[in-house]
């Protein structure tokens, strides 16, 4: 059994999904170079490592998840973002080795406060919360111009396809045809009568505001362990743009109060309330919303985690082979979306309407 655990998709370390970094191979990427700290992430293994008194930050991926015209893509993202001076790392190769496809890049400004928490663990603060969303509004406003297209069809990557299109049921189909592992693991669920059943209702409501968003290219992994932090509490560096695309900025906006807000991990689901306000009002501090972005918010809430539920089954069932991680990401597609239809989620969505 390897000595280096990592998060799963519940509160216990756990196997990870890809073998460890060992300092031979990133020798092999980068010249001579030590392994520092491993990152505890599932989905990829990813190190800091030390070269010549100097800190780089290298992931691996498999081929089957990112390749390098993958990389290519969140790597322009990358450097449109630091010719529009937002703190984020510098890009500095990207190889492949066989199997496996390799990006290297700085290590960041700012330390990580929230290296060792599970992905969705909450702020520590709700100054901590409303430098974030301050932040957020920052990348969005750097991220204008950048005009590339939407990414190709990969796992891991949270678009906004589906419940963008004017005929989800269609959009939907295509989404599902375009990636084979997805396609073979929806028919051991009842994927067609939960989203009529479920995810429609919430698209109907969510449907007159589609045409008042602006497409944007977008982080879509807002939580505080991709933040490192500055001694004056602000946001530092932004890190780990592996699920970016051309979304919406008020998809990105309502990913991070997902991810940030609700503590999913817990059995009742609490909701740091003061944290939502604190991100919203750290967000409109910079770029406000527009009315159309306004009223799009709390309708979009509810679904903005379903098409990165679908990639992760897509991943899990086609990539990792894992039928338990399968299933809990498909518990993941209907699971949220049915929360906000709940007594805590209907006070999450009037909250956030109440601060738009």
């Amino acid at each position: 059994m390897s000595t280096h655990l990592a998060h799963g998709l519940g509160t216990d370390l756990v196997e990870p999904d890809w073998p460890p970094l060992t300092d031979a191979e990133v020798t092999d990427v980068v010249g001579a170079a030590r392994v520092r700290w491993r990152s505890p992430r599932p989905l990829s293994a990813a190190a800091v490592v030390e070269r010549d008194g100097r800190r780089l930050f290298v992931k691996r991926h498999h081929v089957s998840v990112r390749s390098l015209p993958g990389l290519a893509e969140e790597h322009a993202f990358l450097r449109h973002l630091r010719e529009r001076g937002a703190p984020v790392v510098t890009v500095l190769d990207a190889v492949a080795r066989g199997e496996w496809t390799y990006e290297v890049h700085s290590a960041g400004v700012g330390t990580d406060l929230y290296r060792d928490a599970l992905s969705w663990s909450p702020f520590a603060s709700t100054a901590h919360a409303r430098a974030a969303g301050a932040a957020l509004a920052r990348l969005h406003l750097a991220a204008e111009g950048f005009t590339a297209p939407r990414r190709a069809p990969r796992p891991l990557i949270a678009s906004f396809t589906v419940f963008a299109a004017p005929d989800p049921r269609a959009a939907l189909a295509a989404y599902v045809g375009e990636r084979p592992g997805l396609s073979r693991a929806l028919p051991r669920f009842p994927w067609r009568a939960d989203t009529e059943r479920v995810l429609l209702p919430l698209y109907e409501r969510l449907a007159p505001h589609l045409p008042g968003l602006e497409p944007l290219w977008t982080h879509n992994d807002w939580h505080a362990s991709n933040l490192l932090w500055g001694e004056d509490g602000a946001v530092s560096t932004v890190l780990d743009f592996g699920m970016s695309d051309r979304t919406t900025a008020v998809h990105d906006l309502a990913t991070a109060l997902e991810r940030n807000t609700v503590q999913w991990l817990s059995p009742d689901r609490p909701v740091r309330e003061r944290d939502a306000v604190a991100l919203l009002r750290g967000y409109q501090a910079v770029r406000p919303l527009s009315p159309a972005e306004s009223a799009a918010l709390p309708a979009l809430l509810p679904l903005v985690h379903a098409e990165f539920a679908l990639s992760e089954l897509d991943y899990f069932h086609g990539v990792t082979r894992s039928p338990g991680n399968t299933r809990l990401a498909y518990e993941y597609y209907v699971g949220h979306a049915e929360w906000f239809t709940g007594p805590a989620g209907r006070r999450l969505l009037d909250l956030v309407a109440a601060e738009v």
